[in-house]
């Protein structure tokens, strides 16, 4: 059995025991809330540079959309310019035999001969047969002047072709100054989008070891709640060690009385002395018979 003195030492020291491992588990909450802390910061970091992730890639699939379409303009335009310098060249040789079939004198001369030719007729009296040889005179020089018509045309397609071909060249250019823009645009995107998807792996693996860090803190501040539980109990087993020393002495001390009060009572009934209460009461415990 404890004495007083002895459980008041063990519970003094097991309540530094129990004050210190408090301040010890304040200290490891602290810092288990501070990783906490951390780690929700870092997953707010990893969610905005995920959100920027996913806004890079939609802007470079749109620029390689638009890369895709400049190439097809690209393509067409350069299809295009290949059949009209194809068409061209076919034009060319069709120039080449009609300058074969050209007549020496010139599309203005001839010209002008009909036009006389025309203002004679009209103007002067002839007779039916002067009339049809000047009429065959314009039949043959119109046919002459024809084979200068169809050559100008060609002459004017061919113009008009490489007027078309200049235009489109012009435009293959520009589509693909465009196109080469926008596909460095796409890659400097795409290199951004790369390093901000390494970036979101680093943040990973930091919130991903700040967790860790916030567990251990917080499982070393339950051992030491269950460590604090422990000492509560023995504590209270202590008090309840104490308590009970204290009332086994207590009813000691009521014996030791109430024997002495018995004993002085049983003295005083012999020389017939009046008993106090208390002696009474000793006596009457005993179950004897008293007298006053």
């Amino acid at each position: 059995m404890l004495s007083k003195e002895q459980g008041a030492k063990q519970t003094e020291l097991l309540d530094q025991q129990l004050s210190a491992l408090k301040q010890k588990k304040d200290q490891m909450e602290a810092e288990a809330q501070k990783w906490a802390e951390k780690r929700d910061e870092t997953n707010t970091k990893v969610r905005d540079v995920r959100n920027e992730i996913v806004k890079l890639r939609s802007q470079r699939d749109m620029l390689n959309e638009a890369v895709k379409d400049l190439k097809l303009q690209r393509s067409a335009l350069k299809d295009k310019i290949h059949e009209e310098i194809e068409e061209v060249k076919k034009l060319r040789q069709e120039s080449k035999k009609q300058a074969e079939n050209r007549p020496s004198r010139s599309h203005h001369a001839l010209q002008e001969e009909v036009e006389e030719i025309d203002w004679k007729i009209q103007t002067t009296s002839l007779s039916l047969q002067e009339e049809r040889e000047l009429v065959e005179q314009v039949r043959l020089l119109e046919t002459q002047l024809n084979v200068h018509r169809r050559s100008e045309r060609l002459s004017q397609k061919i113009r008009d072709l490489h007027s078309e071909i200049k235009a489109f060249n012009t435009r293959s250019k520009t589509i693909h100054e465009k196109l080469t823009a926008t596909a460095e645009e796409s890659q400097q995107i795409h290199q951004k989008m790369i390093a901000k998807i390494e970036e979101l792996k680093r943040l990973r693996v930091e919130a991903d070891d700040l967790h860790k860090r916030f567990l251990q803190e917080r499982g070393n501040s339950k051992l030491i709640r269950e460590e604090m539980s422990k000492i509560s109990n023995m504590m209270r087993q202590l008090k309840d060690e104490i308590r009970a020393g204290e009332e086994e002495a207590k009813r000691e001390r009521e014996g030791v009385l109430r024997e002495k009060l018995e004993g002085q009572a049983k003295e005083k009934l012999k020389r017939k002395e009046k008993l106090s209460w208390e002696e009474f009461q000793a006596l009457a415990e005993k179950g004897m018979e008293t007298q006053d």
